[in-house]
């Protein structure tokens, strides 16, 4: 079994985009400018490819707030 989130260490992993979408539109999210460790995204930007909307992902975490 793949987990989206490590326990110990809460990064993400790149079987979250299947299931996360834009908190604004839905529309499906591209990941950019990712930086990987082990399989583990660490870095990097979450795209709209809808509204083009985007979201950070920063020391392992997506920020999925809609903007202001």
């Amino acid at each position: 079994m793949s987990y989206l989130w490590e326990k110990d260490t809460m990064n993400m992993y790149k079987d979250l985009l299947d299931i996360i979408c834009c908190p604004v539109c839905k529309g499906d999210l591209k990941l950019n400018d990712e930086k990987e460790v082990n399989g583990e995204i660490i870095s990097g930007v979450l795209v709209c490819e809808k509204c083009g909307n985007k979201y950070p992902i920063e020391d392992g975490i997506p920020n999925l707030l809609p903007p202001k």
